[in-house]
């Protein structure tokens, strides 16, 4: 537990012990405060995004890096089968304190159990792929976890906005061989820092057509107020 920053932040903020948020580093030369109260939200404080691909949900569920659990409290509230997953041990110990019935502790590639009618990857999913060359090896490995006519639910944002624009109206992006939603990051909280980790956000077109490679396709579901979307993948007859 003492490297699950992630995880211990949580655990405070369910047991009362809330005093400070996480605070995350960038290789953007970004530091930002991630609220720990946000990640505790109801259906009524969720973005737009969040809130419609509730809304699709269907059938059976898994709730890819469920965290403290709020979409799948949602859901189970709802009367709608879900399972939680996640591979902060902490995340897994808030969620089921909160009331998930179903959840799992585990790496997503590490898990291989039943299948699912709807798969959810909210508060950009897609970002556990951590490079975008590992993008198709997450979406086959989640295509397997899917029931047939199955779909996958996945937010995440086109973060070109964060780079200096040229006088011809052209983005100033580092050549460095990587895709500019390719990011590492650090967690502190409470004086302790997290590993390094990789994560990646994706934009839509890049996304549409690594989807489709895969013989998956993809539709734009709807956009919110800051280059982010929702969209849907299935599996192409």
């Amino acid at each position: 537990m003492s490297r699950d920053i992630f995880g211990m932040a949580l655990i405070d903020f369910q047991n009362g012990n809330y005093s400070e948020d996480i605070t995350t580093y960038s290789s953007l030369n970004e530091k930002d405060i991630l609220p720990l109260p946000y990640l505790f939200r109801d259906y009524d404080a969720m973005p737009l995004i969040e809130q419609k691909a509730l809304d699709l949900c269907r059938g059976t569920v898994l709730d890819v890096g469920c965290g403290a659990g709020s979409h799948s409290l949602y859901l189970q509230n709802k009367g709608v089968e879900v399972t939680g997953l996640d591979e902060s041990e902490g995340a897994v110990f808030t969620a089921r304190s909160r009331g998930v019935n179903n959840i799992i502790y585990s790496n997503i590639y590490d898990y291989s159990g039943m299948k699912f009618d709807t798969i959810l990857l909210l508060m950009n999913g897609i970002g556990i792929a951590g490079q975008l060359i590992e993008v198709h090896r997450l979406l086959s490995h989640l295509e397997g976890l899917l029931n047939r006519g199955g779909q996958i639910l996945v937010d995440s944002s086109d973060i070109i906005y964060m780079f200096e624009v040229d006088d011809d109206g052209g983005y100033w992006i580092p050549n460095n061989g990587k895709y500019y939603g390719e990011v590492e990051f650090t967690m502190e909280y409470k004086g302790l820092k997290s590993p390094p980790f990789n994560w990646l956000y994706v934009d839509y077109n890049r996304l549409k057509q690594l989807a489709e490679e895969q013989n998956l396709s993809c539709e734009l579901v709807c956009e919110g107020t800051h280059y982010d979307y929702l969209a849907r993948l299935r599996v192409q007859p």
